[in-house]
């Protein structure tokens, strides 16, 4: 969704229209609310925020289940390391440093 001109909306202003304000935001508009010229807050439909917490957390489990198929891509190709290992080096070389 495009924000338009009007949907920016400067503190002062949306002090005064508060509840105007809201009720627009219920009914889906996006505001901008603005101070000293940029953008401060979004003022937005509280189940939309709701959605877009979800597709954040389903991005999130996405990112996870392609890691993890990079993994098993890595384990099915040998490209591993034992962890013991690969941590004693990594300790080795910090109190080397």
């Amino acid at each position: 969704m495009a924000i338009a001109v009007s949907d920016l909306i400067p503190l002062s202003q949306a002090r005064a229209n508060l509840s105007e304000l809201a009720d627009q935001a219920h009914a889906g508009a996006e505001k901008i609310i603005t101070k000293n010229g940029e953008g401060y807050v979004a003022l937005i439909n509280a189940q939309r925020l709701d959605y877009y917490h979800q597709l954040e957390r389903e991005r999130i489990h996405l990112l996870l289940i392609d890691d993890a198929a990079q993994g098993l891509a890595d384990v099915a190709e040998g490209r591993v390391k034992d962890a013991r290992s690969a941590l004693q080096r990594r300790r080795n070389a910090r109190t080397a440093g």
